[in-house]
């Protein structure tokens, strides 16, 4: 299933990006981008992120 950043709460610290063992998220313009196509879907991002701003949604 695909990460999602909520761009409104997203402060830009790249918490998720460092920790993502896939490496598929990256800092754009101070905001969290996944790609989805190259996640794996482990939810890293989702437990680092101190603003709760990225998920993996769940089917």
């Amino acid at each position: 299933m695909p990460a999602y950043v909520d761009n409104e709460k997203c402060n830009g610290c790249g918490a998720c990006a460092d920790e993502c063992p896939a490496e598929c998220i990256t800092m754009e313009d101070d905001l969290a981008v996944v790609d989805n196509s190259e996640c794996t879907d482990c939810g890293t991002c989702e437990d680092e992120c101190p603003e709760e701003a990225i998920r993996v949604e769940e089917e």
